[in-house]
């Protein structure tokens, strides 16, 4: 058997492998038979050779090959014998062979005494040449289909010669191909080898390695994914001509002789193919090549495999003409033979039909040789009814049964075999290929029992012309021993119900399984499972690249990083535990690669939107889920499911502008996108963030038929900052109404209106002034008033125009007088800023440019054809009693020395300021007036056209001069600095001032003195639960408070206040509204105009009327052209019977008679104070910051101001006493998360426990994302409310979502302060627990831990965290967390043993400078100064630079001047000195 090589017609192949030998008894019978017969056929024979079942021998490998040299002399004599001898002596020799069969022919002969047997992995030998057909192409190797339900591979080396040396110098190749003239003409290119193969091809091959059971070394073939690539790898094959072809006898290279061949080279004419036989080469031609099955306009590539049928052969025997054509290639057959070597497999040859077994057929093949056809390549049926003794039949070779003498081939008459095709389904409209007609995974409810194999399995019949196979092993869950045909469960006749497991292409037979568990699983394959499809596994295996997890028996699917949730894991291992069950979701399914891809992202796994697997369901509109996988600047790239990808413009991501895409959608992401564009071309799929938001309004309506001037009507269907939403009807279409034209319409303010207007509310006479049919929507005004109501106001001229009369008009422009109003195209009018309103504050000093407004004139310029102008609500409305916070200032006689004035800062100069007052009177502020302290950058702090307030100082009438300040109680100074500390007394109570806030409390100074004092935080609220630091938060420096003297320690001059709300009664604060006017405005702070310090009720109202005004959608300014154009001396045509202020709150202010102070609690505390870092400012100096800005930068940044304070209405002038106060608050400020938290104390109040919850809900969707810490504070709040009115089971819930959303260290901390402060000390440390378990790295979480335990007096306990934390932590942090530590020792536990700690701290690290500070710090709170000098010594002893040794000497003359006495100062002093010189005098020191 040496190199693989054999000569079949030797009879001497190999050592018998054709029977089994069960028994030793056996072997020996078979000895004493084997000679019995008289003719000496052999030597082989008659020496000791045994014939055993399965092929065993008792030979050594050197006795067989002696053996098989003898035997091959004997054959060469007896070949050339005559004929009849021949086939006499053969027959004789078969009768040997076989003499152990008791299987007889009907006529009794034992001639046909052969047994059928099974090809099976022990059967197959190296160099057996078989037939076999392709089941699977993979790149480096073919897996292929044997007879008898085997599989086999050949490796990409074992396809031809010319193929393997390709690949061998395919590095050489390649370089060299840049020079090639003709690539095309010679293909140096390694063809893959589907482009060489198909499935369902039949191939000749021969076995060149035979590996043991699970066997990994299979050439080729990677990590199996499936059982057949796992049967593969038993068999390796080869199909390189020189082998297959190995022996073939040159006189048998007939016409319509078979065979492979290889393409060896391309010639001028056709192909010169390698044959494998020695002397001949084969010839194509490209014509024929044409018939052939394969492109054909493509040249076949050098090595290419190829099926050829000899045409015809050259005179000098050296060129075979070969031919290619299917047809030809399917019929030909081989009726004699010179050679047994001539016959390989796939040969059809003619056959003679010598016996009928019950398991097959005994053949005389080619008149000289013996075939057995056993039951899997016949007909279905019983042999005896389609086949007779001597009927001639053609059949095809499929193996040599090797060894065997005589040679003894195995034959198949299987149709689909026979016609070189694969295994079809016959039904009435066309044949169906097996695999189509029963997919792998298809149940099928009844199959029945024909044949029983005891030791191998069943066959059964699934159709008519289909029958499958079941192992034994796959018969039942149990482990089946052996199967019986005439009992049993299983036997001849039983129907089961089975699945479709796989296929055995080369026999036609289905793979089936019987066991209930494989009945019952979901998927067979991978094929089997659907994209998109819910599934729950369980945890296989987690390693650091993926989690696998096993879906259904061998399916098994993959979860990448960053599909592990919707947030990236820090550490997976805790959250998969192998076995666990996991739900998840199909994510990718790839059959080729039998690879399942799946997400357990909690947003995919749980969403119910559409599905998009491929590019078909991908239509424009659907809103779908996808994760993030790439961010550039310009766009985000998204991924559905199936690797199908999306682009998402930068501009689509979000609906405002982001500074950075990647900080904003991290990768891994899950999205729910919109598909707004779809290339089925290239298959660019661009989606959109913004759009599949629900709030996004993306259908474009049809606009067509509403046109510009149409008179419509609809209704609101939403309110935004500045219009309204109305749906036109019937039409549907969207149109958008600005607030202000409503308001003006209905003759209130836009803050009145948004009370007032409600979402469903009809609207009847709108006008279509614009259109945007691109984004569906027009625009609509409310139609203006009749003309002839407004004839008597359209002629307007300088001789009729009287003093007081009402006139309308639109703002050109600001100059240094005021507004320029244009009332008709030849007069215009100047409105001053004084003159602009009753109160400037919540007026309009300076009117939006092209507003319109109107006005009452107040006096006539014949000569500069202009008007002054005023829109006072006193002088429009004279009749009417308005309210004047603001009195006019004509001249000088208007003012008097100390009156408090408010006006416009006219001009800032290097010496002060000047103040308008009036439309003639300007004031001066120098700059010692500014401020009651020294301020170096004043400048900074004042603005053209800001509002300030101030008192009268001095009036000089002759100079025309007014002196003015903005020092606060100038007037009555002198009185007020006499105060002193002697005449104050605890309990009184006193008006101050905020003057510094820390964060241990509020310094205030008493009202007109220079004493201050200190409220501790713990005395500004009654609630010991209060989150005090929040209230200190908001106060700020200058604010008014009223407050209680607690102490007076007059040796070391402090005063202690409290502002507690129980500390005082109503009658305080009342006592201060009904002061004197002049002690009212003693009170008051002067200089710049703070919102906040303006209380009317008119502030929201007005602003929100100029927010309207500034709108730029230019709607009204259409409405007004309409109106005004139509006369050129035509007047603004602006009604003037409407008044502005009607329903603005300072009617209502009016009406109570009382100042509106309420709010402020004398500034103690403030609804409209955001918390820290909040963006939206509610109540700073919106007027007074921005009037210095040039014209549009101002105009523009007041507007979005104005529009804020327009959101929240007139909610700065009363305390939220409702839902739709609060709702309107959060408008203006939507990410403070100190209101959100005030509005569910709100609901606390009144018993909403669940209401207040939907708050803290809706406040985390609602705050913008880069709010952590708005975030963070709404969920403790909402932690805060589980803990006291939820159950465990919603605080645990409540708390894993907090973790799950922000920083979770912060999280689980701020839960364990939370139990702290509620008392309950068990739960508090069984949270600590779960921290420091979770968290072992931090070394805070250990320090509170153990702050938490010495709090409760467990001291050991918290001392038995030290050594535990410094197993966890890190080593860089041990230091940092001894320390602290130590530092609890102090303040909580045993000072002594904080000493001992700090003493082992220095002795360790004397270098370590803060630590020694630490140290002396926490012996200083001792009070120990012995101790302490003790410590300075030993420091200061050590080296260290002069700038260290100067901060430890500073602060121990600080502790000595604390603790100590003079002597140790002086003596500090002299070791200063002393350290000093001998610095000087060692440099090295220093």
């Amino acid at each position: 058997m040496a190199a693989g090589k054999k000569r079949v017609l030797d009879e001497s192949s190999s050592t018998p492998k054709a029977k089994k030998t069960k028994t030793d008894d056996a072997a020996k019978k078979s000895k004493d038979k084997a000679p019995k017969p008289v003719q000496t056929a052999s030597a082989l024979v008659a020496d000791e050779i045994d014939f055993p079942r399965g092929g065993g021998t008792s030979l050594t490998p050197l006795e067989v090959k002696s053996l098989r040299a003898e035997a091959a002399k004997e054959a060469d004599k007896e070949l050339f014998a005559d004929a009849s001898k021949e086939k006499s002596s053969k027959r004789r020799r078969k009768s040997e062979v076989s003499g152990k069969s008791k299987a007889a022919d009907k006529d009794g002969k034992k001639s046909s005494g052969i047994r059928i047997e099974h090809l099976n992995y022990k059967r197959v030998v190296v160099g057996m040449k078989i037939l076999g057909q392709i089941v699977a192409i993979e790149p480096l190797a073919l897996i292929v289909s044997l007879p008898n339900q085997l599989f086999a591979h050949v490796p990409i080396t074992q396809i031809s010669t010319q193929l393997t040396h390709i690949l061998e110098t395919m590095d050489d190749v390649e370089m060299q191909s840049s020079d090639d003239e003709e690539e095309e003409a010679s293909p140096s290119r390694v063809p893959d080898l589907f482009e060489i193969f198909r499935p369902g091809q039949y191939v000749r091959a021969v076995v060149t390695a035979v590996n043991p059971p699970g066997a990994t070394d299979a050439t080729g073939l990677g990590r199996a994914r499936d059982e057949v690539q796992k049967a593969s790898r038993r068999v390796e094959l080869s199909l390189v001509p020189e082998k297959v072809n190995e022996n073939i006898a040159k006189a048998d290279l007939r016409p319509g002789f078979a065979m492979s061949a290889s393409v060896k080279s391309v010639e001028d004419h056709g192909y010169i193919l390698d044959l494998g036989i020695p002397e001949v080469s084969g010839f194509l031609s490209f014509k024929d090549a044409q018939k052939g099955p394969f492109e054909k306009d493509r040249k076949l590539h050098v090595g290419r495999l190829l099926d050829v049928t000899v045409s015809k052969m050259s005179g000098n025997g050296r060129t075979c003409n070969v031919s290619v054509d299917e047809q030809t290639l399917k019929s030909t057959s081989l009726s004699e033979v010179s050679s047994v070597n001539s016959i390989v497999p796939g040969t059809l040859v003619q056959s003679l039909v010598t016996a009928i077994q019950p398991d097959g057929l005994i053949l005389q093949v080619l008149g000289f040789f013996d075939g057995t056809v056993d039951q899997f390549h016949l007909p279905p049926g019983d042999p005896e009814d389609h086949f007779k003794i001597g009927q001639k039949v053609k059949a095809r070779i499929l193996y040599d049964i090797s060894p065997s003498t005589p040679p003894r081939f195995a034959l198949s008459l299987a149709d689909h075999v026979l016609k070189y095709d694969t295994k079809s389904v016959a039904s009435d409209a066309a044949a169906t290929d097996l695999r189509e007609a029963y997919p792998v995974g298809t149940i099928l409810e009844a199959v029945k029992v024909i044949r029983v194999e005891s030791e191998r399995g069943l066959i059964v019949e699934v159709g008519s012309d289909v029958e499958g196979f079941v192992h034994i092993s796959q018969v039942a869950d149990e482990h089946v021993p052996t199967l019986s045909p005439s009992s049993g469960a299983w036997k001849v006749g039983t129907v089961h119900r089975a699945r479709v497991t796989g296929y055995f292409p080369l026999d036609g037979f289905l793979q089936l399984s019987l066991k209930p568990s494989v009945l019952a699983q979901k998927f067979l394959q991978v094929a089997d499972v659907q994209v998109g499809e819910v599934i729950k596994g369980s945890v296989k295996k987690l390693t650091d690249s993926a989690l696998f997890v096993s879906i259904s028996g061998n399916v098994d699917g993959v979860i990448w990083p960053n599909h592990y949730a919707d947030i990236t894991l820090k550490h997976p291992q805790k959250r998969f535990k192998p076995g666990g069950s996991i739900k998840c979701r199909v994510l990718v399914v790839d059959p080729e690669r039998k690879r399942i891809a799946l997400t357990a992202k909690k947003t995919l796994v749980e969403s119910s939107l559409p599905i998009i697997a491929q590019l078909s369901d991908a239509q424009i509109g659907v809103v779908t889920h996808a994760v993030v996988f790439k961010v550039s600047e310009k766009s985000l790239q998204v991924e559905f499911y199936n690797n199908l990808k999306a682009s998402v413009p930068a501009r689509e991501a979000s609906e405002t502008a982001l500074p950075s895409l990647a900080a904003a959608f991290p990768i891994g992401k899950p999205v729910q996108v919109r598909i707004i564009a779809v290339d089925p071309e290239t298959g660019r799929i661009t989606a959109s963030i913004r759009q599949a938001s629900p709030t996004f309004k993306s259908a474009i309506t049809d606009i067509s038929g509403v046109d510009i001037g149409d008179i419509v009507e609809g209704v609101v269907s939403d309110i935004r900052k500045d219009k309204a939403v109305v749906t036109l009807q019937p039409t549907q279409v969207t149109a958008l109404l600005s607030l202000t034209n409503l308001a003006n319409r209905r003759e209130i303010s836009v803050a009145q209106l948004r009370s007032t207007l409600k979402v469903g509310d009809k609207l009847q006479d709108l006008v279509v002034t614009s259109r945007n049919p691109e984004k569906g929507f027009v625009l609509v005004a409310t139609k203006p008033k009749e003309k002839e109501a407004l004839l008597q106001k359209n002629h307007l001229s300088l001789d009729t125009v009287q003093p007081g009369q009402l006139v309308g008009g639109r703002v050109l422009r600001h100059n240094r007088h005021g507004a320029l109003i244009k009332l008709t195209n030849s007069i215009t009018g100047i409105l001053h800023p004084t003159d602009a309103a009753d109160d400037y504050e919540n007026g309009k000093p300076f009117p939006p440019v092209d507003s319109v407004l109107k006005a009452t004139v107040l006096s006539v310029d014949k000569e500069r054809r202009q008007l002054t102008l005023s829109t006072r609500m006193s002088r429009l409305f004279p009749s009417q009693d308005k309210p004047i916070v603001d009195r006019e200032v004509s001249s000088l006689s208007d003012l008097k020395v100390g009156d408090t004035v408010r006006g416009f800062i006219k001009s800032v100069a290097e010496h002060g300021l000047f103040v308008t007052l009036g439309r003639e009177v300007d004031a001066r502020v120098q700059i010692k007036e500014l401020f009651d302290d020294y301020v170096k950058d004043w400048k900074s702090r004042f603005a053209v056209n800001q509002l300030v307030k101030g008192r009268i100082l001095s009036i000089d009438p002759e100079k025309k001069q007014v002196e003015m300040s903005f020092r606060s109680g100038e007037l009555k100074r002198d009185n007020r600095s006499q105060l002193k500390l002697s005449d104050l007394s605890e309990g009184q109570k006193i008006d101050g001032r905020v003057k510094k806030v820390e964060d241990y409390g509020l310094f205030i100074e008493i009202e007109g003195s220079k004493l201050s004092g200190l409220c501790h935080k713990s005395e500004l609220s009654d609630n010991k639960d209060a989150d005090v630091t929040l209230a200190l938060r908001s106060f700020r420096e200058g604010d008014k408070v009223k407050a209680v003297i607690l102490s007076i320690d007059q040796e070391k001059r402090r005063i202690s206040f409290g502002l507690k709300p129980s500390y005082f009664e109503e009658k305080d604060f009342e006592q201060g509204e009904f002061e004197s006017e002049s002690e009212a405005q003693e009170a008051q702070t002067f200089g710049v105009v703070e919102e906040h310090e303006g209380s009317d009720a008119e502030e929201g109202d007005e602003d929100d009327a100029s927010a309207g005004e500034a709108s730029e959608d230019g709607q009204e300014e259409e409405a007004s052209d309409d109106e005004s154009d139509d006369d050129e001396d035509a007047a603004m045509d602006v009604d003037l019977t409407m008044d502005l202020q009607k329903p603005s709150g300072s009617t209502s202010a009016g009406a109570t008679g009382q100042p509106v102070e309420t709010l402020n609690l004398e500034d103690g505390f403030q609804w409209t104070v955001p918390a820290p870092g909040e963006d939206v400012d509610m109540g700073s100096d919106d007027e007074s910051d921005d009037d210095d800005q040039p014209e549009g930068k101002k105009k523009k940044k007041k507007k979005r101001k104005e529009i804020e304070q327009d959101l929240t209405a007139d909610m700065h002038t009363k305390l939220p006493e409702s839902n739709a106060d609060f709702e309107r608050l959060l408008l203006g400020s939507p990410n403070s998360s100190y209101l959100w938290i005030q509005y569910m104390s709100f609901q606390l109040q009144i018993s909403e426990i669940d209401k207040a919850r939907e708050i803290a809900k809706r406040a985390l969707k609602t705050i913008n994302f880069r709010e952590e810490q708005e975030k963070l504070n709404v969920w403790i709040a909402l932690l805060n409310l589980e803990n006291i009115y939820g159950t465990d089971e919603s605080l645990e819930s409540t708390f894993k979502d907090a973790a799950r959303h922000n920083d979770s260290k912060t999280v689980h901390l701020r839960m364990a302060e939370i139990f702290e402060q509620s008392d309950k000390p068990e739960k508090a440390e069984e949270q600590f627990k779960r921290t420091v378990k979770k968290f072992s790295q931090s070394s805070k979480v250990w320090t509170l831990f153990a702050e938490h335990y010495l709090r409760r007096g467990m001291v050991e306990e918290a001392r038995k965290l030290l050594p535990r934390s410094l197993q966890s932590l890190e080593k860089r942090k041990h230091l940092k967390t001894i320390c602290k530590f130590a530092q609890l020792e102090y303040k909580l536990g045993d000072p002594e043993r904080g000493k001992t700690i700090f003493e082992g701290i220095v002795d360790s690290h004397p270098k370590r400078w803060d630590m020694w500070s630490i140290y002396i710090d926490m012996e200083a709170g001792q009070g120990d100064i012995m101790s302490l000098r003790n410590l300075f010594n030993r420091v200061l002893a050590l080296k260290m630079t002069s700038h260290k040794a100067k901060s430890f000497f500073k602060k121990w003359l600080e502790l000595e001047r604390r603790l100590g006495d003079e002597e140790g100062q002086a003596a500090v002093k002299a070791k200063a000195i002393e350290w000093t010189q001998r610095a000087a005098g060692n440099p090295e020191a220093s």
